[in-house]
């Protein structure tokens, strides 16, 4: 057999690789949380928007919920202030609430016209429209550290709308208070409390580690698939800390409230996305519940 038919052929085991998950998440809400290097880097950048897009067209229902906290920063210094941040929580006063808005507001639209060079419809959303987002003003450790919210509430119908009309829709983690102040969210609290009010069937984190490790300091101790007992284990034994700790917990957060699977990937590793949800061994972190089942994967 020559090698160029070789190679077609490998074309093909990959395509009916991922059809059982085609099958399987078919008319599926996935959540994918945006951020990261993979937001700063062009080449990156088009690549998670390609995956998205794929998704989109096989028949998911994707929706971006993106950050964008290094532009903030590189915005906030042009202006002649410093970023701060408090217990790695962005401090936003007045001025800098401005500035995050305007500059999220720029990272949608720019997501918004990459999908659509690839022939697919997105709109671009903030937590503000539709009363999508209802936050408190949330304290880090009793400490002030201004317009930062913490959801309360999520309004999803805008979302549905959006997907019922089948468009990809792109949210901005930004809410209002119940006397319409406007806040700033953290991307991955966003994430995943639209994951959780919509019972999503995935939640994606795009990140700039390679998932959990059971020693963080040896990158051979990958975790693949980590039940929530076993997460809540690892937590508990100190294993997990740093940035991510709160993701962890985030994790744990949607899988006890209706999300089916929860994913942690490197977003730097071109085509993340694809590997991760249509290969049989994955490349990031997945996380399930109690009731939930091992991929086959692990079973051979």
């Amino acid at each position: 057999m020559s090698s160029d038919m070789e190679a077609l052929l490998e074309k093909a085991g990959v395509l009916i690789e991922a059809l059982p998950y085609i099958q399987r998440f078919n008319r599926k809400i996935i959540v994918v949380k945006y951020g990261g290097s993979a937001m700063v880097d062009e080449e990156l950048k088009r690549n998670v928007i390609k995956d998205v897009t794929l998704l989109k067209l096989v028949g998911f229902k994707p929706i971006i919920v993106h950050g964008g906290g290094k532009e903030i920063s590189s915005w906030v210094n042009k202006v002649g202030m410093e970023p701060k941040f408090i217990n790695g929580l962005r401090v936003t006063d007045a001025a800098t609430m401005e500035i995050a808005e305007m500059v999220l507001g720029k990272v949608g639209k720019s997501l918004v016209t990459m999908v659509e060079e690839l022939g697919v419809k997105a709109v671009s959303i903030s937590g503000k429209d539709g009363g999508l987002l209802t936050v408190d003003k949330k304290y880090s450790n009793g400490e002030d550290i201004g317009f930062v919210g913490d959801i309360k509430k999520v309004n999803p119908s805008i979302l549905y709308d959006l997907l019922e009309k089948d468009f990809l829709p792109i949210v901005c983690p930004i809410g209002l208070d119940d006397e319409f102040n406007t806040y700033n969210i953290n991307a991955d609290d966003a994430a995943c409390a639209i994951a959780r009010e919509m019972n999503a069937e995935k939640l994606a984190f795009l990140t700039d580690v390679e998932g959990v490790y059971k020693d963080p300091e040896d990158k051979s101790t990958l975790i693949s698939e980590l039940m929530v007992s076993e997460a809540k284990e690892l937590i508990e034994s100190g294993t997990i800390g740093g940035g991510m700790l709160p993701k962890l917990n985030n994790c744990i957060d949607a899988i006890e409230n209706g999300v089916s699977r929860v994913h942690i990937l490197d977003g730097r590793i071109p085509h993340c996305l694809l590997l991760e949800i249509f290969t049989n061994k994955g490349i990031g972190t997945a996380i399930f519940g109690e009731n939930g089942t091992r991929y086959y994967k692990e079973e051979q």
